[in-house]
């Protein structure tokens, strides 16, 4: 029996340099690998800071962090005290003027008169005797201090609701609409079910109702303290309109003599001789120059809505006939010409070719 050698491989043994090359190759591999991952995120955080910052990033900065420069960029350099727009926040701000949709409280003070406590809140007086029966009865003379006046809110009627009224009803009896109500945002009405509790005040804008008139002339009769004038001047257009509001014709707002009464048709305002005197409202002078029955040096003026004022006793005069005139043009001087004891000036306001109590619109 017969022993056959084994067979030898004819491939050559790895030499022993391959064998570490590729270990070496590995584990540079693998150091690169946790280097770029223990590295990025602080560089990351690196870039992050400085774009964040208030300082500018020069561009060899990435070169220190990314050890290369990715492109060649202007320097910016960011001063603080660089000028610029800023914007600061303002605590108050201011509203738009609206107009009110409430009725407020008015105490009465001296001095006032429904005219001009009409003006000041831009209501007519007839409004403010209409919303204030209780009070002054449709009669402007019962105003005193210390009432309390309800100004509406616009020119109508504020009106307290009563058990039983509906809006039909209530508007018929001011002459408005039942829509005029409902649509008056100060109401506060639900459109869809209309209910008012009895004893709401409501605002009825535009209703009137019948009231006593107050602007009742007197004409004169026997001795009134009045003359009559020539006829004036032919005046022509345009010419200037009163607005109805009238201011004291003198600095001094007392009387220095006769004050109004059926003898006396006028109110004599104290006065120092050349004091100005001004137009109480706005017009186109019918007369100006002397009066022989007593007025001595006079002004009248027609304010084109059926009033008109006089103002005598003048120490010169300061417009001619047929001038217009704005309210508080100085339109002559205080004296004591004609049928005067002393100066002082005589004021009277007519209406409708008649004499009111100039009380009755002076505020």
């Amino acid at each position: 029996m017969s022993v056959q050698p084994e067979e030898k491989t004819n491939q050559p043994p790895m030499k022993r340099w391959h064998k570490w090359l590729s270990w070496l190759v590995t584990f540079i591999l693998v150091g690169v690998l946790f280097s770029v991952l223990y590295w990025q995120p602080i560089l990351a955080q690196e870039i992050a800071d400085h774009n964040g910052g208030t300082q500018a990033l020069a561009p060899d900065a990435f070169e220190v962090l990314l050890g290369e420069t990715s492109a060649n960029l202007p320097y910016f350099e960011f001063l603080l005290d660089d000028p610029s727009v800023m914007r600061i926040p303002v605590a108050y701000t201011i509203a738009p003027t609206r107009p009110r949709s409430h009725s407020v409280d008015y105490e009465v003070l001296s001095g006032d008169a429904v005219f001009s406590i009409a003006q000041k809140f831009n209501i007519s007086p007839e409004t403010l005797l209409w919303s204030n029966y209780a009070v002054l009865r449709d009669d402007p003379h019962t105003l005193r201090i210390g009432q309390v006046l309800l100004i509406p809110p616009t020119n109508g009627i504020m009106y307290e609701w009563k058990e039983g009224d509906t809006l039909d009803a209530v508007a018929a009896e001011f002459k408005a609409t039942a829509d005029d109500i409902l649509n008056w945002a100060g109401n506060k009405l639900d459109l869809t079910n209309p209910e008012i509790e009895p004893g709401t005040m409501v605002m009825i804008p535009g209703g009137q109702r019948e009231f006593q008139q107050w602007v009742v002339p007197t004409y004169a009769v026997g001795r009134s303290g009045t003359a009559s004038l020539p006829e004036g001047c032919v005046i022509s257009s345009p010419h200037y309109y009163g607005g109805g509001w009238f201011i004291w014709p003198a600095d001094n707002h007392y009387l220095s003599g006769n004050d109004f009464w059926s003898g006396h048709l006028a109110i004599d305002i104290a006065t120092a001789t050349g004091a100005p005197i001004y137009a109480s409202d706005a017009g186109v002078v019918v007369f100006a120059g002397w009066n022989s029955n007593g007025y001595g040096n006079v002004v009248m003026i027609d304010h084109m809505n059926g009033y008109h004022t006089l103002y005598a006793h003048l120490s010169a005069i300061n417009v001619s006939c047929g001038s217009n005139v704005g309210q508080g043009a100085v339109i002559g001087y205080a004296g004591s010409t004609g049928n005067s004891t002393g100066p002082h000036l005589h004021f009277e306001v007519r209406y409708l070719g008649g004499f009111i109590n100039p009380w009755t619109v002076l505020p």
